[in-house]
């Protein structure tokens, strides 16, 4: 396993991929929701359905995606290709999502599921590769924290352009149409992503080649994943990443209903997602220096009692304290991103262990597996919020709510996803990889 240290170049040219990502993904957790209860014309609980099944299809196709990158070789690598191939279509289909056909109301609930479909699974095609291949860029697992959290402070980066950017955008090239301003604005992004997908893909290296004898199981996919279901570190890890998502999708998919209807300040909707993914961008490139002489295991539990906690506690600041709730949310956020690194090494640690204990080097699979996990938890996470405001009475593009919606609104963006954030530890005290562990794991073998 190759533990040569990795350039800041190195770091950065892979962290500009989840830049890319970033630009589409961020867009779809943050307006994605609002865009369609409030500019396409879905209502609440149509929106939330959609949402339930197409990341269930896509969650399910992570899997088998994962299969075909652990048994895909060519000249230029084992993940690479991908970022190759499916930039353009990404590009394409980011924007086609966000537009708003002239068609009735049957026709664009068709046309919605159409295009999220599609910009879900070629979002797969291209993601699942990427996370995958931080295993084949170096085998020393503090190496990978440093390249997570480079990772994640420039996927932040890509976040923050968007909450920056998007909606000036909106306005800008809509020229008093929200829909054309959607369409224009994810053009701009999907042509910027498939730039940084190229950029990644020409400036990393796989240094770190799986046996060929992974490759020979072609027929096999079922086989991965009962050796996965068998790994017990791997099964925490897959329930952490879908209630984890579940916290995240409450409180980004409601940032903007926070902001228009607890706060009753509009005009703070872009203020408020820039802080929030720049104090993200600062969480990620502190990760590896306050969780240096840490163990990850206890950094992450630390971390999520912390987030956990403040996340109820800013239900409690008066929405008319605008500062307050501000320097709360960014305390959360770095939080929040400065964790996240050690999460995502820990997957590979679980990859390490496993090669080690059964011979097999899974890295496609425990990634999509995990992906799988995520969008699972994104799907659960959107219809809940789609059905939770149904239920509350919420109506879209209305400037008056009843108090059922806006005390919905308050929980989902705070006391629901701190209660989920601080459920964590206790789904991590049977997780058994930790420093010390991996490094008895290495001599023993």
């Amino acid at each position: 396993m190759s533990a040569t240290p990795l350039s800041v170049k190195e770091k950065i040219s892979y962290g500009l991929g989840d830049t890319g990502c970033n630009l589409v993904w961020q867009t779809v957790m943050l307006f994605m929701a609002y865009f369609y209860t409030d500019v396409f014309g879905l209502s609440p609980a149509h929106m939330g359905t959609m949402f339930l099944a197409v990341r269930v299809i896509d969650a399910v196709t992570d899997v088998f995606m994962g299969a075909i990158a652990d048994r895909t070789r060519t000249k230029m690598g084992q993940f690479r290709p991908y970022l190759l191939w499916c930039a353009i279509p990404f590009g394409v289909l980011c924007t086609l999502t966000f537009y708003t056909p002239d068609l009735g109301y049957t026709g664009k609930l068709v046309y919605a599921y159409v295009s999220y479909t599609l910009l879900s699974l070629v979002y797969t095609a291209i993601n699942v590769p990427y996370c995958a291949m931080i295993n084949n860029l170096s085998g020393d697992s503090r190496e990978r924290v440093s390249l997570q959290s480079w990772r994640f402070a420039l996927s932040t980066a890509g976040g923050l352009i968007v909450s920056l950017t998007a909606l000036p955008l909106v306005a800008w090239l809509g020229k008093g149409n929200i829909q054309n301003g959607y369409f224009y604005t994810m053009m701009v992004m999907g042509g910027l992503s498939i730039i940084l997908f190229f950029i990644c893909f020409g400036l990393t290296q796989e240094k770190i080649q799986p046996p060929a004898t992974d490759a020979a199981h072609k027929n096999a996919v079922l086989s991965d994943l009962k050796i996965l279901y068998r790994n017990k570190d791997w099964r925490i890890m897959f329930i952490l990443n879908v209630v984890n998502l579940v916290a995240v999708l409450f409180k980004g998919g409601t940032t903007l209903y926070y902001v228009n209807y607890i706060i009753k300040r509009p005009e703070l909707g872009s203020a408020l997602l820039t802080t929030t993914l720049a104090a993200g961008v600062v969480g990620a490139m502190l990760s590896s220096t306050l969780f240096k002489n840490m163990d990850k295991i206890k950094g992450f539990k630390l971390a999520m009692a912390a987030e956990g906690l403040l996340l109820i506690m800013l239900y409690f600041i008066p929405s008319s304290q605008i500062a307050a709730i501000f320097i709360m949310v960014v305390v959360i956020n770095v939080i929040q991103l400065a964790a996240t690194p050690l999460q995502w090494s820990m997957l590979s640690d679980v990859t390490d262990a496993e090669e080690q204990r059964s011979g097999r080097r899974l890295s496609g699979i425990v990634f999509s597996t995990n992906l799988f996990a995520i969008k699972l938890g994104i799907a659960i996470g959107g219809a809940c919020v789609g059905w939770l405001l149904s239920l509350s009475n919420y109506t879209g593009n209305s400037p008056v709510q009843p108090g059922s919606a806006l005390t919905m609104i308050h929980l989902l963006f705070t006391v629901f996803p701190g209660l989920l954030v601080l459920s964590l530890i206790l789904i991590m005290r049977r997780y058994s990889l930790s420093d010390q562990q991996l490094l008895t794991l290495s001599k023993t073998h």
